[in-house]
Order: structure tokens, then sequence, then C-alpha cells
């Protein structure tokens, strides 16, 4: 497809799976939790009522694995019938520290990209939901902070809340461009107030991120397979 980014000023980048690893600590947590719980139910039904749990407590406990871990537990606590023995009650939160101290491993040819794009003058910001100690930590781990002039850590991606961010950042909405690996959070928000956006799949996307094949063919957007060919658009 045709795209302009001559306006271009500001370009606003997700986190989780688009500048680094996250959606994959997710899925193997979850073939953990499985095991734990084998002598209760199905893998599929156990992964069922994780899901519907997650999504009860979303507007509770917001995105990340804080989040994700009371998830689980309750879940486990409902399909143990209250029996959950202690040990497993243990495992479990050792599953959630095992992710909490997981390193932080950047997608191929990420820094390569910021560094350049900061060289041409563009103002680079973090947008990513999650736990905002957690998302504090990756970045810092991460060795990025210095290419980003702001970092937001959102509770969702809806049309408001970019709408509200790029207002108290004094950002024309003609000059921003959004980059992320979700068309429901980091392109179509942005497509319905005027912005541009550019997708970027990640190989593993959580079952609450996806959308309708007729959203996804609707929306004007521009899709790439690497974080390394926006240098071809904005270079």
């Amino acid at each position: 497809m045709e795209v302009d980014y001559s306006k271009i000023k500001v370009i606003g980048f997700d986190a989780d799976d688009t500048l680094w690893i996250n959606e994959t600590y997710f899925r193997e947590t979850e073939e953990h939790f499985a095991s734990l719980l084998e002598g209760y139910e199905t893998k599929n039904k156990i992964d069922q009522e994780l899901f519907k749990m997650e999504i009860k407590n979303l507007e509770l406990y917001g995105y990340g694995i804080k989040g994700f871990v009371l998830s689980m537990i309750e879940s486990a606590l409902d399909l143990s019938n209250n029996k959950l023995p202690q040990e497993t009650l243990s495992k479990i939160l050792d599953l959630g520290k095992t992710m909490l101290r997981q390193p932080v491993e950047l997608l191929d040819g990420v820094e390569e990209v910021l560094q350049r794009l900061e060289q041409k003058g563009y103002r680079l910001i973090v947008l990513t939901k999650g736990d905002l100690l957690d998302q504090e930590r990756k970045l810092e781990k991460s060795g990025l902070s210095k290419y980003f002039h702001h970092v937001e850590v959102l509770s969702d991606k809806k049309e408001s809340n970019y709408k509200n961010l790029l207002e108290h950042l004094e950002i024309d909405v003609n000059e921003f461009l959004m980059v992320g690996n979700s068309l429901k959070s980091d392109v179509i928000p942005l497509l319905n107030i005027g912005a541009q956006a550019i997708h970027i799949p990640f190989h593993t996307t959580w079952v609450h991120e996806t959308v309708s094949e007729k959203e996804e063919q609707e929306n004007d957007y521009l899709k790439l397979n690497s974080i390394k060919d926006l240098l071809k658009y904005l270079d």
C-alpha cells in the first residue's frame, strides 16, 4: 500500500512483543499451570477457565503479570473446588515470580532502528499496557530508555486513552505514528482518531488481542514483517 509519513514527527512504540519478547512467557506459564491442575480437569478446560477468569478480572487487576497470577490462583481454587493444596498454591506463585525475573530479550533490530530514528530527529515515546513496576523494570533492563522522550503505561489502549495522552503531550494527531503488534490495541484505535499506525505481528498473540477478519480488512494500515522494515519508510 502507498503510505505518506512525511508529516510524522512523533513515533509511539508498544513495548511487549514489539520491542521485546513477552507473550511467549505467558504461553509457557499457561502450560505449567495446566500441568499443575491436570488432576482436576483437561488441559483444554483449564485453558478456557483461566482465560475467562483473566477477562473477568481485567477491570480489577488490569494487564500484566501480577493480575495474571491472581487470576491463576482464583481459577485454580475454582477448578479444585477450593481444595487446592498449599504446595500447588506456592508453585503457582513461583510461576509468577519466574515470569517477573525473566531477562529482557530484545526483538531483532530494535536498538538499531531506534538509534537511527532518533538520529533522524523523530521524537520517540513508549505507549504500553501492563503493570507499572514491571514495565519500568523491563525498560531499565532493556537499555532502551535513552532513546525515548516519554514513557506511558496505560491502563488500557482505547481511543480515549490515546486521545487524552496525545493532547496532554501536545502531539498533533496528524504528526503521530504508532507501531505495535496488536491490531486491537496499537493500530485500530489510532486510525479511528485520525493518526497513522503500523502493524508488526508477533508470532503469538493473546486471544483477547485478536480482531475479526472484517476489522482486519476494512482498516487502512501498513503491515511489516520486522521492525527493521520501518527504516524503508522512515529513514
